[in-house]
């Protein structure tokens, strides 16, 4: 099957505000609570590590349950948007209540808006599988839908820096959660609707989710994309709190940001077009590598430093497009017709489980070793675990990568090839 322009973009269009939602969940949240709320640092890590790992469990059921429940891919979805739109809302519109009200809320709409992301993303990630027969076309399909992420991402940093200037915080996030949730209604719609339609087979059994356990080729990828998603995590949960303590230079995070996805844009094509040259494996080892070179520099940066760090960001934005536009083409070519849902239902818990190992691991570390949100004292600390940490996770998942000798598409027109 290959899908036209229009149907493509139909399908891609609600993948704009999901990383709308991911963005602020995972980069804006630590900071917003530990700014507006009575929370501490180390706290707000363990509720979303905890809500995390509690959401993570579930993906795979939720997987099993797209390959084989009733409502199909569609219906999940639709279910989900809801949710996830709820959650969305309640999680920036805390109310006034004392610590362990807050933290109840905070898990409570986390959990919320986690479930509904996954009710959504996983049932779509595998619809998107479902649509080509071939490493080329999914790699068309996971560029597309990949781009409107992006586009997503860099209108979730610019906007509520934007508003932050203006309004207080708690107002700011409030008109964005809402502008968000008719975002995310609109183009849902339009991918329901307007995509085409894809007859499943439906694997037999209760477990389905097991073939993907049982995989070796799956395992030792599973290894690499959690190593990988870690070290891309961190950096992400502590940006606001570099940009603001060590460069000294908070208006300018959202600009960075950007700057930062844009890039990612540029080089998704870029990637696309050495893996046909080199295949995917080799391709995506290069993005981490050169992610490494680029990031180790953040650590000896100081106040003022702003052109070092945007160039930072725009190399390790370029790296970005290689571990979002070929990651799902190994996946895809290692997972079997009748199980694709599961096999993206356990990818899905892989990415919520670094970005949970992010958040519960660099933020208590944080304060245990010293730094406190707005001091001068432990920047130091901040910088290494800000850039050094995830270089380190990275170089791991490359030394896997390197390692790893399962058939791995490429990317030519003629097919999936070893």
């Amino acid at each position: 099957m290959s899908l036209n322009r229009r149907g493509l973009l139909a399908y891609a269009a609600i993948s704009l505000p999901l990383t709308m939602a991911a963005l602020p969940v995972y980069v804006l949240a630590p900071k917003f609570y530990a700014d507006e709320t009575t929370l501490s640092l180390a706290l707000i890590g363990v509720l979303l590590l905890g809500a995390r790992v509690v959401d993570a469990v579930q993906d795979p059921l939720f997987g099993a349950w797209s390959d084989r429940g009733r409502l199909g891919r569609r219906g999940m979805m639709a279910l989900g948007v809801p949710a996830l739109a709820l959650g969305f809302i309640a999680l920036f519109n805390p109310p006034p209540f004392a610590t362990a009200g807050v933290a109840l809320w905070m898990s409570c709409a986390l959990l919320l808006a986690y479930s509904g992301y996954s009710l959504i993303t996983i049932p779509y990630h595998a619809w998107g599988a479902e649509l080509a027969s071939d490493a080329a076309g999914r790699t068309r399909i996971t560029a597309t839908r990949e781009a409107f992420s992006l586009v997503g991402v860099m209108l979730a940093a610019m906007v509520p820096p934007v508003l932050v200037l203006w309004l207080p915080a708690t107002t700011a996030m409030g008109l964005f959660s809402g502008a968000f949730v008719l975002l995310l209604f609109g183009a849902a719609l339009i991918t329901l609707l307007a995509t085409p339609v894809v007859r499943q087979l439906r694997p037999e059994g209760a477990d389905s989710w097991w073939p993907a356990v049982r995989d070796p080729a799956f395992r030792r990828l599973a290894v690499i994309f959690l190593l990988n998603g870690t070290a891309a995590a961190i950096p992400a949960t502590l940006f606001l709190f570099y940009v603001e303590g060590v460069l000294q230079r908070p208006a300018l995070a959202g600009p960075f940001l950007v700057a930062y996805f844009l890039a990612g844009v540029v080089g998704m094509p870029l990637w696309v077009r050495l893996g046909r040259r080199v295949g995917v494996r080799h391709a995506w080892l290069s993005g981490m590598l050169m992610a490494i070179g680029a990031f180790a520099w953040a650590f000896t940066l100081g106040e003022g430093d702003v052109l070092p760090f945007l160039i930072i960001c725009l190399l390790s934005g370029l790296a970005l497009g290689a571990d979002l536009a070929l990651p799902p083409v190994l996946l895809a070519g290692i997972a079997p017709a009748r199980a694709t849902g599961s096999y993206f239902g356990l990818w899905t818990l892989l990415g919520k489980l670094s970005l949970a190992l992010a958040a519960g691991l660099s933020l208590p570390l944080l304060q245990v070793l010293g730094y406190s949100p707005g001091a001068q004292q432990g920047l130091v600390t901040l910088a290494a675990v800000y850039a050094l940490l995830p270089c380190v996770l990275k170089l791991l998942a490359a030394l896997a990568l390197w390692r790893w000798h399962a058939p791995a598409p490429s990317l030519s027109t003629q097919g999936v090839t070893p």
